[in-house]
């Protein structure tokens, strides 16, 4: 298993990272992708990719709950940043109007910002979108066939947002990151699901946030991307293994620049 969006560097796990990290690898975690939130995430990230060569990997963006009126400098570091080729994807990047919408057109011009640096770089996309379905779509729309590989992380949409969004895949290959949310007893996943099939699900916990039953209410950990996995093997009507081999092709096919 690969847990393809995790944010074990944040403080929730500073008194036992090390542990989490065991966790994982005794739970058949093969590797771990830690996406960036903010300029204050940076350095817990980069010491985390450093004390854990191999293993973890990282994506190098601004969250969209972090964009504000003047974003300029921070962009400049994520290009920076972006150039030295040590990372292997742009992210968290997107748009979220859950929380306020005053920053919603900055959003929308960091998140495009991004994408072009993406595909200056040819690196894929992790894309965190929330409340802002129709923004999302209506971005992407503006590149026409010329989007790099996108995933899009945590999604939950119905599977015509789903079918929205492949529509304008053009000569790219857009995927779907699932996480604990899929275990919820209301998640109502499962038509989604078999619309996108298996070839474009990844799996991923997000962690420490939306932990699967049952944990949830609880810090989530990249070790419990074995219960979405599980959970995905029930849905499919596969095994768990099989689950495991075919996400695991699914990752590496989207981040290419992955070090396994």
């Amino acid at each position: 298993m690969i847990d393809t969006h995790s944010h074990l560097y944040l403080e929730e796990f500073d008194n036992d990272r090390a542990e989490a990290v065991q966790r994982a690898i005794d739970a058949g975690v093969k590797h771990i992708i830690l996406p960036n939130v903010d300029a204050n995430s940076v350095n817990s990230m980069l010491n985390m990719m450093n004390d854990y060569p191999g293993y973890v990997d990282a994506a190098m963006g601004l969250h969209p709950t972090s964009v504000t009126a003047d974003n300029a400098e921070f962009l400049k570091f994520v290009d920076s940043e972006l150039a030295t080729g040590k990372y292997i994807a742009v992210g968290e990047v997107g748009l979220d109007l859950y929380w306020d919408t005053t920053y919603l057109s900055e959003q929308i011009d960091v998140f495009m910002r991004q994408i072009d640096m993406a595909n200056h770089y040819h690196l894929p996309v992790i894309v965190h979108t929330r409340n802002a379905m129709s923004q999302l779509i209506d971005s992407l729309s503006a590149y026409g066939d010329t989007l790099p590989c996108m995933i899009f992380h945590s999604f939950t949409g119905t599977a015509a947002e789903a079918n929205a969004i492949l529509s304008l895949e053009g000569n790219s290959r857009f995927f779907f990151g699932i996480n604990g949310i899929v275990t919820f007893k209301n998640s109502n996943m499962e038509e989604m699901l078999h619309f996108v099939g298996t070839e474009r699900v990844l799996l991923e916990t997000d962690c420490p946030y939306l932990a699967p039953v049952p944990y949830r209410g609880k810090r989530n950990e990249s070790a419990f991307v074995a219960k979405v996995r599980d959970k995905l093997a029930d849905i499919f009507t596969l095994s768990s293994e099989e689950i495991d081999r075919i996400t695991t092709a699914n990752t590496l096919m989207a981040f290419p620049k992955l070090n396994l």
